[in-house]
């Protein structure tokens, strides 16, 4: 980009945006990389103070014909917060809890509200947010709706789509409006008012219409499945949802303003039971059998992660004692109005997997304090595999450091027996 261009550029973001706009060296140092192993410096930083002075960001740039890219928690492990473009973060001033209803389990909420810090607000009405990542004490709201995070709890609650039930947003050119599901009702009355909403409906129809038996046929259907744009939610037997089209589409389509999410109740009692074998190979192997039980939660690990884990001194020995021996553990996680009904889940996964091919060695967990502490070794364990202590090697999110290679099941199994 000119120099002049960017001078210009910079100049007009700060007469007419109240927030941060920041060019110098360092920001753009700052923000040229998120969680993943990818570095671009970017034109330029805004902290908008509001949602309507993001909305200036945004005319701004486009004035100026400058790509814009919104950064929430920078927990992004693809490179989605990363780009030659106006980053716009909302993290610092745009997080309110604008409405709640708790009887219709419904939030409105900024994109750049932290997950745990919106729990917390919502966890006197004994609601939360279903999908829950590993980053949840960092991660925004708009974030995962980027990235249509999912997390440990999706085997209760699904992904990030599965949450959303409207979107405020804003295009590039400056069209803001409220988009969900569609029905045919709705749909005749936004073309028929016009302008540039009833042009981009008509266009996504037409999509929809020319690609129908493709979308029908040729996406994957798995519970994850959280890459390309969600076209499929256009569809008319998913109720043209405009909404679910548009999460996960990473800041390329719209600018997320605000989200209505729908709430889950907090489980009031949760037990956990971890399952060795003898890799992670056969744990992977049984996650049919134990997700058929129904967990809030399913999470595994491997004997390298522990290993790290441990270095980092992020699981001390009387959290390793918890663990059954194995070199490949899952952690599964049940809810329930009472400890009888989270304990009894609990133990009839135990007894079903020890009548099945693939029987583990079970440890049964009843301390919330001890439960908290496993959980947490497992949420670290991207840090720990991408920061190895005394490795030199330059960090690569989710690798296998070099210095460790991955042992053979028969090998861990026996160092730990």
């Amino acid at each position: 980009m000119a120099v002049g261009t960017r001078n210009e550029l910079h100049e007009d973001l700060r007469t007419h945006v109240d927030g941060e706009v920041r060019f110098d060296a360092g920001s753009l140092a700052a923000y040229a990389h998120d969680s993943s192993n990818y570095r671009q410096p970017p034109i330029g930083v805004v902290v908008p103070r509001t949602i309507e002075a993001g909305i200036e960001a945004v005319a701004a740039c486009h004035a100026h014909r400058v790509p814009v890219l919104s950064r929430g928690g920078g927990t992004s492990l693809a490179g989605q917060c990363c780009n030659e473009a106006v980053v716009i973060d909302w993290s610092k001033y745009c997080h309110r809890l604008v409405s709640l209803d708790p009887d219709a389990r419904r939030a409105v909420v900024e994109p750049g509200a932290c997950l745990d810090d919106l729990n917390r607000e919502l966890s006197g009405h004994r609601l939360m947010v279903g999908p829950r990542p590993s980053t949840h004490d960092t991660c925004t709201i708009g974030g995962m709706i980027g990235n249509n995070s999912c997390g440990a709890s999706a085997q209760a609650y699904g992904k990030m789509a599965d949450s959303v039930a409207r979107l405020e947003v804003l295009t590039y050119d400056g069209t803001r409006m409220w988009v969900g599901p569609t029905s045919g009702e709705a749909f005749d009355q936004i073309v028929a008012e016009g302008g540039r909403r009833a042009e981009i409906y008509r266009a996504l129809r037409d999509l929809v219409d020319g690609s129908m038996a493709l979308i029908r046929t040729r996406y994957p259907d798995i519970p994850r499945r959280v890459s390309g744009y969600n076209l499929d939610a256009l569809l008319p037997e998913r109720g043209f949802d405009v909404a679910r089209a548009l999460v996960g589409s990473e800041s390329t389509l719209v600018t997320v303003l605000r989200a209505e999410i729908e709430l889950v109740p907090v489980p009031r009692r949760q037990s956990l039971v971890v399952l060795g074998y003898d890799g992670i190979v056969a744990a992977a192997d049984a996650v049919p059998d134990v997700a058929e039980h129904e967990p809030l939660a399913l999470e595994g690990m491997d004997a390298t992660l522990l290993d790290l884990a441990k270095e980092h001194h992020l699981a001390s020995e009387d959290v390793v004692r918890d663990l059954p021996d194995g070199a490949g553990w899952l952690m599964v996680r049940f809810g329930g109005d009472t400890a009888e009904e989270a304990d009894g889940k609990a133990r009839a996964l135990i007894d079903a997997l020890n009548t099945s091919e693939r029987s583990p060695r079970c440890a049964f967990v009843d301390d919330p304090a001890k439960e908290q502490k496993l959980w947490r070794v497992r949420e670290a364990g991207l840090g720990a595999t991408a920061y190895p202590p005394g490795d030199p090697t330059p960090t690569r999110a989710g690798r296998t450091p070099p210095s460790r290679p991955a042992c053979s099941a028969r090998t861990c199994a026996g160092s730990r027996s």
